[in-house]
């Protein structure tokens, strides 16, 4: 698959990394911006308050799958249910919320876990299994909560709750599975 992958830090490197390893084409856009339009999937792993900033340095965005990795750590922009909404309106095609629950700290450490970790996400229908493909080639196990509306913002919101429990224990892994699965 043709990755554009919109954010060098250490979320957008470590999936970069992660899918370059799986077989994916990726190629990492970071702030000067660059050209989206060979992209079959677009991941934006900017904070989520540049989102706008970053997307408005990339040419090429019409209408692919696009993954939403951001977390919210400043202001949202109200106008828009949920950060995964604010990126669907400059790219257009459909939209999933993935990959904002786990930690990039922890990424080199999947491959040796017991179980495979899971990553909850939200998804419209064009993008969910897209999603699930790259979150499993991630090394993560897919947990859907639902479409985009109202998923990504719970999704958002769960953010505050990551972190409290990673200022107790550091960055961690989760999975849920009903009992007798794990």
């Amino acid at each position: 698959m043709n990755i554009t992958l919109i954010g060098r830090g250490r979320v957008g490197s470590g999936l970069a990394r992660r899918w370059q390893q799986a077989g994916h084409q990726v190629t990492a856009l970071g702030r000067e911006g660059g050209d989206a339009s060979d992209a079959e999937v677009v991941v934006v792993a900017v904070p989520g308050d540049a989102i706008a900033a970053a997307l408005g340095k990339v040419t090429g965005l019409a209408g692919q799958v696009t993954v939403d990795a951001t977390n919210i750590y400043g202001t949202r922009d109200e106008t828009y249910p949920s950060l995964s909404h604010q990126i669907k309106a400059v790219i257009g095609g459909p939209t999933a919320k993935s990959f904002s629950t786990v930690f990039a700290a922890a990424y080199e450490e999947i491959d040796a876990q017991r179980v495979t970790p899971s990553n909850l996400f939200a998804a419209e229908p064009g993008a969910k299994e897209v999603t699930e493909r790259l979150i499993r080639d991630a090394g993560f196990d897919p947990l859907y909560v639902g479409d985009l509306d109202p998923g990504a913002r719970l999704l958002e919101n769960s953010s505050a709750l990551t972190r409290a429990l990673a200022a107790q224990i550091g960055p961690f892994f989760y999975r849920y599975g009903r009992p007798g699965e794990l």
